[in-house]
C-alpha cells in the first residue's frame, strides 16, 4: 500500500503490516524499515521518511545512519552511571585503604545507584545530580551530600577521560547545595559537657554493648575515629595494659607523610582498660575491637559514632572529631596540662612549631597521668567534685 516519497506499507499474508521505504543510494535501490503498524503510526512513519530523505540530501545512506545510531544507543546503555562508577572505583582501589574503598562503594549503592545507576552517564545533566544530592540533604546529612557530590564529580571526570561522557555537570552545582551549619568537625563546648554526659548515661541502656564501649573510649582517649574503629585486638595487650598503634595506621602514615615511622602510644586510663576487658568477652573472637554487625570480618563503619550521637539528639552538634577538640580544651584549660603534651596524645605532627626537641619527645609519664585525670574528670563531671590536674601550665 503506497503512501508517497517511497514510503509504503507492506502487508504480509499473516496480516502483519510493516512500514518500508524504497530509495536509491550510489545508483542502487535499497529498502529501509520503519517498524510495524499500528505501533508506528502513519504520521510517525512519514516523519522517519522525511528524516531519511534529509540524510540522502546530505549524501548519507539512511540505512548506515540507522545502524550507527543503534550502535551508539547500545554503547550508551552499556555506559550507565553505575557501570562507569564501578569501573572508576576499581581503577582507584590501589590508592585507597580497604575501609575507605568499602565506604565509598557503600554510599554509592545506598544513595546514588538506586536513583540514577541505570541511566546512561552521557545523558545525566546537572539538575538530575542535584536531585540526587537533595534526597541526601533531606535526611539532614549535609556533609554526606557534599562528599557524594565530590565522588560523582570524580566519576564524571573518569567518564570524560574514557569517552563515556562529554562533560562533568557537578561544577554547575556550585552554590546549589545547602551549607553545613555546624561544620564537619562540630563539637560541644566545655560548658555543654555535663548535659552531654547525662544524656549519654540515659541512652547507654539502649545501646549495644560495643557501641557503648566505643563511645566511652572515644571520650577517654580521643584518637581519630578511623584509628579507633579499625583497631585490631592484636594491638591490645590487656595483661600489661599497653596499646600501641603502628605508624602505618596513623593519619600521616596512611598519607605516606611520616618519614620517622613513629608508632603512637595510647595511654588508656583505668576505666578504659576495664571497658576493654568487658568488650573482650564479647568481640575477642573477631579481628577488630568493634566488628561490623553485618560482616564481623570488617570493622564497624565511620557512621557508628554519628548514629549514636544522632539518637542522643546531637546530630550536627557533635562528631567523632569533636571529642578531640573537646578534650584539648578541657585538658589545657581545666586540668592545666601543657599544649605540647596534649598535642602528642592527639598524635599531631609538631613540625617546626615546637622544634626538634619536642618532635622527639613523647612525654609518656605526663600523658599517662593526664589521661587518668581526664577520665576521672569525665566520671565526676555530673557532680560538684571535679578533679584538677597537678601539672601547672608551662
Amino acid at each position: 500500500m503506497a503512501d508517497s516519497g517511497g514510503l509504503h506499507l507492506l502487508v504480509k499474508p499473516n496480516s502483519g503490516r510493516y512500514w518500508r521505504m524504497k530509495y536509491r543510494f550510489d545508483g542502487k535501490e535499497k529498502l529501509l524499515s520503519f517498524g510495524v503498524y499500528p505501533e508506528v503510526s502513519l504520521s510517525e512513519a512519514r516523519t522517519k521518511r522525511d528524516k531519511a530523505k534529509a540524510h540522502l540530501e546530505e549524501s548519507q545512506d539512511p540505512a548506515q545512519v540507522k545502524r550507527i545510531e543503534a550502535l551508539q544507543r547500545t554503547e550508551s546503555n552499556a555506559n550507565t552511571f553505575e557501570a562507569v562508577a564501578r569501573a572508576w572505583h576499581d581503577n582507584k582501589l590501589e590508592t585507597w585503604q580497604p575501609q575507605t574503598a568499602a565506604n565509598i562503594l557503600h554510599r554509592l549503592e545506598k544513595d546514588v545507584f538506586p536513583l540514577i545507576g541505570k541511566l546512561p552517564i552521557a545523558t545525566i545533566k546537572a539538575p538530575v545530580i542535584l536531585d540526587v544530592l537533595r534526597q541526601i540533604e533531606k535526611r539532614g546529612a549535609l556533609d554526606i551530600a557534599k562528599r557524594q557530590a565530590q565522588v560523582c564529580g570524580q566519576i564524571f571526570r573518569y567518564a570524560v577521560a574514557t569517552g563515556a561522557a562529554e562533560y562533568d555537570p557537578v561544577p554547575s552545582l556550585r552554590g546549589a547545595l545547602k551549607p553545613s551549619i555546624s561544620g564537619h568537625h562540630a563539637s560541644i563546648t566545655t560548658d555543654e559537657l555535663p548535659e552531654f554526659m547525662r544524656i549519654l548515661e540515659r541512652n547507654e541502656a539502649r545501646m549495644f554493648m560495643p557501641t557503648r564501649v566505643l563511645m566511652r573510649i572515644m571520650l577517654m582517649v580521643f584518637v581519630r575515629t578511623s584509628e579507633l574503629i579499625e583497631t585490631p585486638w592484636t594491638e591490645i595487650d590487656l595483661e600489661n595494659e599497653i596499646w600501641v598503634i603502628p605508624w602505618q595506621r596513623m593519619k600521616m602514615g596512611k598519607k605516606k607523610l611520616n618519614p620517622r615511622k613513629v608508632d603512637h602510644h595510647v595511654f588508656l586510663p583505668r576505666q578504659g582498660w576495664e571497658l576493654l576487658r568487658e568488650l573482650r568477652a564479647l568481640t575477642g573472637g573477631n579481628t577488630y575491637l568493634f566488628p561490623n554487625q553485618r560482616d564481623p570480618s570488617k570493622p564497624v563503619s565511620n557512621g557508628a559514632i554519628l548514629a549514636a550521637l544522632k539518637r542522643m539528639g546531637y546530630q550536627n552538634k557533635m562528631t567523632g572529631h569533636g571529642f578531640r577538640s573537646l578534650a584539648m580544651g578541657i585538658i589545657k584549660e581545666r586540668l592545666g596540662f601543657r599544649h605540647e603534651v596534649v598535642d602528642r596524645q592527639l598524635a599531631h605532627q609538631s613540625g617546626d612549631t615546637y622544634g626538634e626537641a619536642y618532635d622527639r619527645a613523647e612525654f609518656k609519664e605526663e600523658r599517662r597521668v593526664m589521661m587518668q585525670q581526664y577520665a576521672d574528670y569525665l566520671d565526676n563531671i555530673g557532680s560538684a567534685k571535679v578533679i584538677v590536674g597537678n601539672f601547672k601550665r608551662a
